[in-house]
């Protein structure tokens, strides 16, 4: 069994280049980016996961269904309602379906599973907790949910601390657990290491497991130098006071992975990544396209099944 940690646009790229090689694969999702919008409740990391997975995602946007219609957020702007979160109409129909099975008391993990079904994908897609909690960013002008920092608010105000509210309650979904206990192979996916993986390897019984198999843990940089292949990372890792590099990423990491993935370009970090006990394996890490993402898949179990 191979089980992926993930979260944001990387992480599907990678979820969907291994699908294409097994079936024998299990997803635990970020939920630490959901957000209650218009009285919906909106996962965004899970659907995308979702709708890459179906292939139905919109891959110009990253987010959402190809070729979607925006027509209920043009009428929300004529009512003078929030439109800085765009949801396509037909988006909009899993929100309602998701949100109506909450207040009829099922958990996010039946809802997840029933939508997969539906959506007819062959892997598991789990939801790191059924519990709410939210990444909340403390900035120059106040405490914001995630989505509002990096949609509304395109990322650009300052940081003085992130954390994740609710995940001292949160408990981490059982079945995720024995998802990474009975895996040969982990992947921690080239999500946000902060705000998309942060928040699973943080929920302590599922860190408790990648500790107990960190040697069957592997993680792919989402850094190249230091720079991110895209999102806030840089900016997120930098709050923390962790380094924004291939090097910061492992130390990041240390302790539930021991095994990197790193650009070929990045060899100067090499040296100083092994000094952490973690072997380090260089190859394209950036993915434009299901050849380069399938490409990438076998590069990393290759590592294990070549061992």
């Amino acid at each position: 069994m191979i089980t992926i940690l993930a979260g944001g646009t990387g992480s599907v790229k990678l979820a969907r280049g291994i699908s294409k090689i097994t079936d024998d694969l299990v997803v635990i999702s970020n939920v630490a980016d959901n957000i209650w919008l218009h009285g919906l409740y909106i996962c965004p990391d899970v659907d995308t996961i979702t709708y890459g997975l179906a292939g139905i995602l919109d891959k110009k946007r990253g987010w959402g269904i190809m070729d979607d219609s925006f027509m209920f957020m043009e009428q929300m702007k004529k009512l003078d309602q929030d439109y800085w979160f765009k949801i396509g109409d037909k988006d909009l129909a899993l929100h309602v379906v998701r949100t109506n099975f909450l207040n009829n008391g099922k958990s996010l993990s039946w809802i997840t599973e029933w939508i997969q079904k539906k959506f007819s994908i062959l892997s598991p897609i789990i939801p790191a907790s059924d519990n709410h909690m939210e990444t909340r960013i403390e900035t120059s002008i106040g405490d914001m949910h995630v989505q509002e920092f990096w949609v509304k608010n395109h990322g650009e105000i300052n940081i003085s601390n992130i954390r994740c509210q609710g995940i001292e309650k949160a408990v981490a979904n059982s079945r995720a657990v024995e998802s990474i206990k009975n895996s040969e192979v982990i992947i921690i996916a080239p999500g946000n290491p902060i705000s998309s993986i942060g928040p699973i390897i943080s929920l302590p019984t599922i860190r408790k497991e990648l500790e107990s198999k960190k040697d069957n843990v592997i993680a792919i940089s989402p850094i190249i130098g230091k720079s991110p292949v895209s999102g806030p990372a840089s900016k997120y890792m930098q709050a923390r006071g962790i380094e924004s590099s291939p090097f910061g990423i492992a130390s990041y990491y240390n302790n539930v992975a021991s095994n990197l993935v790193i650009s070929n370009s990045d060899v100067d970090y090499e040296r100083s990544i092994k000094m952490l006990g973690i072997d380090v394996y260089k190859t394209e890490i950036v993915m434009q396209n299901l050849e380069d993402e399938i490409n990438l898949s076998n590069f990393v179990l290759n590592i294990f099944t070549s061992a």
